[in-house]
């Protein structure tokens, strides 16, 4: 009887630990945003928390893409489990899923500037019919929001999309060869780091404004999934954010090698000094922790773009949402 017990004991435990998939898929983009992904993948992290945590040998397949709404799609598609991006894509799908869609964690918090080439432009204002402006991806990115809100402050509420005509949807290394050749029709770049430093070199381009002027200040990238990954992978959800925790603590403690490592990982043409430079200053925050992510929730609703707004901690999942906002 003890035999059989303990049998059965052991069929139990594996068919739990089964339960949860062995396979992870995530999408990650392009820039210094991305960095604590980029730890985790270079360092196999995911892999071994998995497996301390009793989850097996849990396979992590990563994939790079251009945008938040090539984002959207393969997580809608079930092509990945795990995307990360701007906060407006994911208030977005929360409000597409009804809420079935809904952020892990925050990524960063990063002070992100619209930049320019033509010297001509020194505010919103300046800006004429002839000039392109380049962003992740039009209407739905962070950066495309930041225009919106920036034009509605400008210009009224009702002019919100005053610009949304001028954008055009390139990957930040398209743009920043696009904006420092003088060979395109792009004049400005609504970017991240370091594409934004390194055009900042240019002596031709200069700064029209940041997402500190616009917002105050806040968490710009989330980490998000589906319920039913959630609800189905409790662990490898906490093993995510637990790794996550693990990598944005050594990069706080080892900036410079976390600088090598972008570098080194993501076969970067940047000066090192540059990309350690930015890591070290105050306008890149690594945290899991997140701070002000409802001003994008409250400019879809009122724009129409969505039809319930969210609160914040509706946005996250419960775990979650009771973590302590980013003070910083």
């Amino acid at each position: 009887m003890k035999k059989l017990f303990l049998i059965t004991f052991a069929f139990i435990f594996l068919v739990y630990v089964k339960a949860e998939q062995s396979e992870l898929r995530i999408a990650k983009q392009y820039g210094l945003a991305y960095l604590p992904f980029i730890f985790l993948e270079e360092n196999k992290l995911l892999e071994k928390n998995a497996k301390k945590a009793g989850l097996g040998d849990v396979k992590v397949s990563w994939v790079t893409l251009g945008g938040g709404a090539a984002a959207n799609d393969a997580l809608l598609s079930g092509s990945v489990d795990i995307i990360s991006g701007g906060v407006p894509p994911v208030v977005i799908l929360w409000d597409k899923s009804k809420g079935k869609v809904k952020a892990i964690a925050s990524l960063v918090s990063q002070n992100i500037v619209l930049l320019t080439a033509n010297p001509n432009i020194k505010s919103l204002k300046d800006f004429t019919p002839n000039d392109k402006i380049a962003l992740p991806s039009v209407k739905v990115s962070t950066q495309a929001l930041l225009l919106q809100i920036a034009a509605a402050k400008e210009f009224g509420i009702k002019n919100y999309d005053k610009f949304d005509h001028l954008t055009v949807a390139l990957k930040h290394p398209d743009a920043l060869i696009a904006l420092t050749s003088g060979r395109s029709e792009i004049t400005a770049h609504f970017g991240q780091e370091p594409f934004s430093s390194i055009e900042l070199k240019n002596a031709n381009i200069h700064k029209v404004l940041s997402a500190d002027e616009v917002l105050g200040g806040g968490s710009i990238n989330l980490i998000s999934a589906t319920e039913k990954f959630y609800t189905e992978n409790p662990k490898l959800a906490r093993v995510l954010i637990d790794s996550l925790d693990e990598a944005n603590e050594w990069i706080n403690a080892n900036k410079k090698a976390a600088a090598e490592l972008y570098v080194k990982a993501s076969n970067s043409k940047e000066p090192l000094d540059l990309v350690y430079d930015i890591i070290n200053s105050d306008s890149i925050v690594y945290s899991t922790k997140f701070k002000n992510v409802t001003v994008f929730s409250d400019f879809l609703y009122e724009t129409g773009a969505i039809k319930s707004k969210p609160t914040q901690e509706e946005l996250f999942f419960d775990e979650i949402s009771k973590k302590k906002e980013l003070k910083k």
